[in-house]
């Protein structure tokens, strides 16, 4: 018979091995390099690269945490290196520092950065995608959709000269419609002390514009990159009609989205970036290298 002890010690070393769908084998890692200082807050990245990062195509990370928690060490594409691209997982700052746009003038100053700094670390500046969970799964599709909006580009960092602009985004399960939250879920999207009532500054029934402006539903436009979005049936914290609703604004728009239902998958979990959808994800990125190539 097996002691409690020896099994506490078999899940622990069986936590610390499965970090990755597919293992971490990046070929170099370079943590916490400061890409802007914000009001005296440094926002930094970690690069994850692989063993021939020259040409790699570049997946900028972005956390979830609801926009008020969350850090950069939790990225869960870090086995992508392995399979030749470089990976980028950004800070920004969180809702109780700043309200909404500073989170995506965050994410828009960070691609900038990584763009301009391309020759130093080897990867493509034409060939970045964004990709990002719950919350950055929110901020990805905004990437996504707001390329050359002026009042949500922000400064952060400089590099003004330089693009914010993205070949393509995978969004898995975040919010895309505040306006339809409001109304589906209104004890996430209204009440005070509430995730986005918190990132608004006020509820999304009550701060309608401001709600609009953080939807990437309202901001879809025939020149947005295509979306890869993965969203789980039994998802309680941010419903399945959010990724429902920027696929028919996306397919309105005559754009190119795929969105992958994984019936049983609730908020997050391995399955999002192991098996079959890793192999999405994959061919995803593949088949926009592709494109580029051959435009």
């Amino acid at each position: 018979m097996i002691s409690s002890f020896t099994q506490c010690i078999c899940f622990t070393l069986l936590c610390c091995f499965a970090v990755t769908p597919n293992g971490n084998a990046a070929g170099k890692v370079i943590k916490d390099v400061e890409f802007a200082v914000v009001q005296g807050q440094s926002l930094k990245l970690d690069l994850y690269l692989p063993d021939k990062p020259k040409g790699s195509g570049l997946v900028v990370w972005i956390h979830g945490g609801g926009w008020h928690k969350g850090s950069k060490e939790k990225c869960f594409i870090t086995w992508l290196p392995q399979h030749g691209y470089t990976v980028a997982s950004i800070s920004y700052r969180l809702s109780s520092v700043a309200k909404f746009p500073a989170q995506l003038h965050d994410c828009k100053g960070a691609v900038r950065w990584l763009r301009a700094n391309a020759g130093k670390y080897g990867y493509n500046p034409k060939r970045i995608f964004v990709a990002g969970a719950s919350a950055g799964g929110h901020l990805t599709a905004l990437m996504a959709t707001t390329s050359g909006h002026k009042l949500l580009e922000g400064k952060v960092g400089g590099n003004l000269d330089r693009s914010s602009s993205v070949q393509g985004a995978i969004d898995y399960y975040g919010p895309t419609d505040f306006i339809l939250r409001s109304k589906t879920q209104p004890s996430r999207a209204n009440e005070k002390g509430s995730v986005v009532y918190e990132l608004l500054g006020g509820g999304a029934h009550e701060k309608v514009a401001a709600a609009k402006l953080a939807s990437a539903c309202y901001h879809v436009s025939k020149d947005d990159p295509p979306l890869l979005v993965f969203h789980g049936t039994k998802d309680r914290t941010v419903l399945l009609d959010q990724s429902q609703a920027i696929a028919t604004a996306y397919k309105k728009a005559g754009l190119p989205i795929k969105l992958h239902i994984i019936e049983g998958a609730s908020h997050g979990g391995n399955s999002f970036y192991s098996g079959e959808n890793a192999k999405r994800l994959l061919e995803f990125l593949k088949s926009r290298i592709e494109h580029k190539v051959k435009k």
